[in-house]
């Protein structure tokens, strides 16, 4: 992994793709142990998500359900505060058991806000699968039952992630050059 130019910004080497894949086999190991025998309905969050879920899904052992939302807080590097969805849940949830996979929790607003949105559908569980977590960004509580890296505020892409609509193809992770 070497040093990458993305737009305007220089990015460097962060995680590379066997730390990734270890991580993704040991979440979904623990996923098909508590979520056996349950026909969980995994929602990911789109479109950062998308390689994540398809790798999570592959590796766990379970009969399962997958379906999309897309909601949106970022623009180039910083989240806009402002949570847009763009794309809404069309499946019922009631009695169901939703596992949430997201990319990246940051602030952790979008992640309330559809957890909100969600539990209003009387869910039989709901837990939250998210590959990174930013715990000193972090503003609100959240349960997170699965989480692959916590890593620190650094802008990060790769393996999902862009930065404008680039990057999301690469295998790695990659963070923002100082």
């Amino acid at each position: 992994m070497q040093e990458i130019k993305i737009h305007d910004k220089t990015f460097v080497p962060f995680i590379s793709e066997e730390e990734i894949a270890k991580a993704v086999k040991n979440m979904a190991r623990h996923i098909t142990r508590d979520l056996k025998g349950k026909k969980p309905l995994f929602l990911a969050i789109l479109n950062g998500s998308f390689i994540f879920a398809a790798d999570l899904v592959r590796q766990c052992d379970l009969e399962l359900e997958v379906t999309f939302v897309k909601w949106a807080s970022y623009r180039g590097t910083q989240s806009t505060g402002q949570i847009q969805e763009l794309i809404g849940l069309n499946e019922n949830v009631q009695n169901r058991h939703v596992l949430i996979v997201e990319d990246i929790i940051d602030s952790g607003q979008t992640m309330q806000k559809l957890l909100r949105a969600l539990h209003e559908q009387n869910p039989a569980s709901l837990s939250i699968a998210t590959l990174l977590l930013k715990p000193e960004a972090l503003q609100c509580k959240l349960d997170i039952a699965y989480c692959g890296f916590e890593i620190p505020p650094d802008f990060v892409l790769g393996y999902g992630l862009d930065y404008d609509g680039l990057g999301r193809n690469l295998p790695h992770l990659y963070r923002l050059a100082d």
